[in-house]
């Protein structure tokens, strides 16, 4: 994953200080959302970033004020099966048996396997609305038999 924030692909985890600085930087960015961002750079320079930016980096900054890890990665990226698994937080093995068996899409580079984001953000976010319709189920299921759910 060669297109990260960070080129080592590893997330960047936030220390006490970078947090309580994120948390101060995110306050004030939600108040100016609505606008255009000014920010001035240690030197001097002033940059104007654009509005469609303010968003995404309050996002960043809330997520480092409460000492989260954060990483980019850009909706073009192709993933190794390390790092397609770290994200699913499954392991390498069985991300291997979920390619094998086409649940998720892949190509080979040589003979390494390479996973877009794209696929595999579509394949969690259908895992994501299977447990979500199998926790309705149950939940229908409990209420109709009067267990109290």
């Amino acid at each position: 994953m060669t297109d990260t924030i960070d080129a080592s692909g590893t997330p960047f985890v936030p220390d006490e200080t970078d947090s309580e600085l994120a948390a101060t930087a995110s306050r004030e960015l939600a108040r100016a959302s609505k606008a255009s961002v000014n920010v001035r750079l240690e030197d001097g320079t002033d940059l104007l970033l654009p509005k469609a930016v303010t968003p995404l980096l309050i996002k960043i900054l809330t997520e480092m004020a409460q000492g989260n890890a954060v990483t980019l990665i850009p909706l073009h990226a192709e993933l190794t099966t390390q790092e397609a698994a770290n994200l699913l937080n499954i392991s390498r093995p069985y991300l291997s048996k979920l390619l094998e068996r086409g649940e998720i899409a892949h190509h080979k580079v040589g003979t390494h396997r390479r996973i877009k984001f794209t696929d595999l953000e579509s394949y969690r976010m259908s895992r994501e609305k299977e447990r979500i319709n199998s926790l309705s189920e149950l939940a229908r299921q409990a209420q109709d038999e009067g267990m109290g759910y």
